[in-house]
């Protein structure tokens, strides 16, 4: 049966639009995730990648900003936007199934044995899919709650780390990658909504 006394363990809103007390949402956990690369490297699957991730970063977007003087004061705009680099670490596996499709992928962006460099960027790019899930495994099959899909990936730094005879952890690479841009889904749950252009008369915040 329901306790009573537990839907009030959350912030009190005077908002109509959200009931008064709701209880505490459910947040998402940081250990529920699955990253898939596609078009990574030449070997299938690469699913193998996915089973060796330990941990890894998700997008972060900043704007440039434009100044704008005017007499007495100043103004400012949103300039171009960034994409930083993601880092995504993985366990080295003893068939070296990992170390094999991570060296592919370099190897399309760059032939370190001829010195030949890949002729366009469709060449050698690949998707990275970042998602969160909510706990089911087995015949209980996951649920989707948000999906990062980044799109135009290449790898910018391969780090094969460091070994040591005092460690007791597993062996791992970490790579950067770098990438053009990123949408959510499923559609409308964030970055990708379509959230029509304002233009005109519909701008808020003055005239600027």
């Amino acid at each position: 049966m329901a306790i009573s006394t537990l839907s009030k363990i959350t912030v009190p809103l005077d908002n109509q639009d959200s009931a008064a007390s709701q209880g505490l949402l459910m947040p998402k956990l940081q250990y529920r995730f699955r990253v898939t690369l596609e078009n990574f490297g030449i070997s299938t699957p690469t699913t193998e990648l996915t089973k060796q991730v330990v941990e890894t970063s998700r997008p972060q977007v900043s704007f440039e900003e434009m100044e704008i003087p005017v007499y007495n004061s100043r103004a400012y705009l949103a300039g171009r936007h960034a994409w930083e680099p993601i880092e995504i670490t993985l366990r080295e596996d003893v068939n070296n199934r990992v170390q094999k499709l991570v060296g592919e992928q370099l190897q399309k962006q760059f032939d370190f044995f001829e010195q030949s460099s890949a002729a366009s960027g469709i060449d050698y790019k690949f998707t990275t899919r970042i998602e969160i899930l909510d706990g089911g495994n087995g015949a209980n099959t996951p649920n989707v709650l948000e999906t990062f899909e980044l799109y135009g990936c290449f790898v910018t730094n391969a780090n094969y780390n460091s070994l040591g005879y005092a460690n007791n952890e597993p062996v791992t690479v970490t790579l950067s990658i770098r990438y053009d841009n990123a949408i959510q889904t499923p559609e409308n749950t964030g970055l990708g909504t379509n959230v029509g252009r304002t233009v005109g008369s519909l701008i808020t915040g003055g005239g600027t």
